[in-house]
């Protein structure tokens, strides 16, 4: 396959599942304020919260293995 290609498919699915997770398992369905600037600092702060949680998941699993 072309290395573009694979770049482009891999481009479209990675936010995916940070936005699927946000509307489903965070039940985020609009935004709170308006105005761009504020619309991206609220969605910073939805993505900061995404990145800690996936990291305290990634740092108990490492833990748990660690002690076995």
């Amino acid at each position: 396959m072309f290395e573009g290609y694979k770049l482009s498919v891999r481009r479209m699915i990675e936010p995916e599942s940070a936005f699927g997770e946000m509307k489903s398992n965070w039940s985020f369905r609009r935004f709170l304020l308006r105005g761009l600037p504020k619309v991206s600092l609220e969605v910073g702060w939805l993505s900061l919260a995404h990145n800690l949680v996936k990291w305290v998941t990634m740092n108990q699993k490492a833990r748990i293995v660690g002690v076995k």
